[in-house]
């Protein structure tokens, strides 16, 4: 049981560390945690002041573990109240995943950083999860989709595969489909990372983060100007067997894959046309 009171002990900086402890392992066990979160006087204020508190720490990247253990555990208390359905709405009207952006945009691979990256990952996750279209929306014209496939490019694994998962569901959307591929750039950097990924997990293999890439794939062949350009830029590791044995034990990642080879591979050119290289065909297609 959460006491009410308790939340206002947040605002003495004596004890505000503890109790973002206290509730941050408790966000499972109650139900009602993320209206309380939310509904409670200053409490929402005193989690985005441990936001910006950090902020001078990012450039130059002196973040200390116990620094970034501690706004994690705020970052897991807003991803509560991203989670929920009667939360989620306002916390996307308040703009408040703006404030994580620059977390994102950090390039230092030390721990409290790659840790605090994949905790500003997971509150964008959990507001993906539920398919609406109006955190599609929100992430599009944000621009979301330029700090994930930065993560997705020189991130650790798990803040590849959140990436990968975020903008999945982007994708899944018929507006970010369509977002995604209405012009040249925005395609051929989405397809460029993905094959940059493709060649590293040829190397260092993971069926989790490799079933969001096929994925990806397969949501972009949807589209037919991008499913044109896919015959010919689709690396050649996702039709020789390369991965065979990594998704050996994932069913729905082999027939993701298989339904990916056969689309691209049913696609028919006219009588007598060659096919063009990809790039040609896209900069005919996709206005720059």
């Amino acid at each position: 049981m959460v006491r009410k009171g308790a939340l206002l002990d947040m605002a003495y900086p004596c004890r505000d560390a503890l109790w973002l402890i206290v509730f941050s392992n408790k966000r499972e066990r109650v139900p009602d945690l993320a209206p309380l979160l939310w509904n409670s006087f200053g409490t929402i204020s005193a989690l985005l002041q441990e936001i910006i508190n950090v902020y001078p720490l990012l450039n130059p990247p002196c973040l200390t573990a116990h620094q970034s253990n501690r706004l994690c555990n705020a970052l897991a208390l807003l991803q509560c109240v991203a989670s929920h359905p009667e939360t989620r709405n306002q916390f996307l009207q308040a703009h408040i995943p703006l404030y994580l952006y620059p977390f994102l945009h950090t390039g230092s691979k030390t721990r409290p950083f790659e840790y605090l990256r994949l905790t500003s990952l997971g509150v964008i996750g959990a507001l993906v999860k539920t398919d609406e279209q109006e955190v599609i929306e929100f992430l599009i014209k944000t621009e979301v989709i330029p700090l994930c496939l930065r993560i997705m490019e020189n991130g650790s694994e798990l803040s590849k595969t959140v990436a990968t998962y975020i903008l999945q569901k982007i994708l899944q959307d018929d507006n970010g489909l369509q977002y995604i591929c209405q012009t040249y750039d925005r395609f051929s950097h989405v397809a460029m990372i993905l094959g940059k990924m493709v060649l590293q997990l040829q190397k260092d293999q993971s069926a989790r983060l490799l079933k969001h890439v096929i994925r990806c794939y397969l949501r972009l062949a949807d589209n037919a100007r991008a499913r044109e350009a896919l015959r010919k830029c689709l690396p050649d590791q996702l039709k020789d067997g390369t991965f065979e044995g990594c998704l050996r034990e994932d069913a729905t990642a082999r027939k993701w894959l298989q339904q990916l080879i056969e689309t691209l591979e049913n696609t028919m050119q006219g009588p007598g046309q060659p096919m063009s290289n990809p790039t040609s065909i896209l900069s005919q297609t996709m206005p720059h």
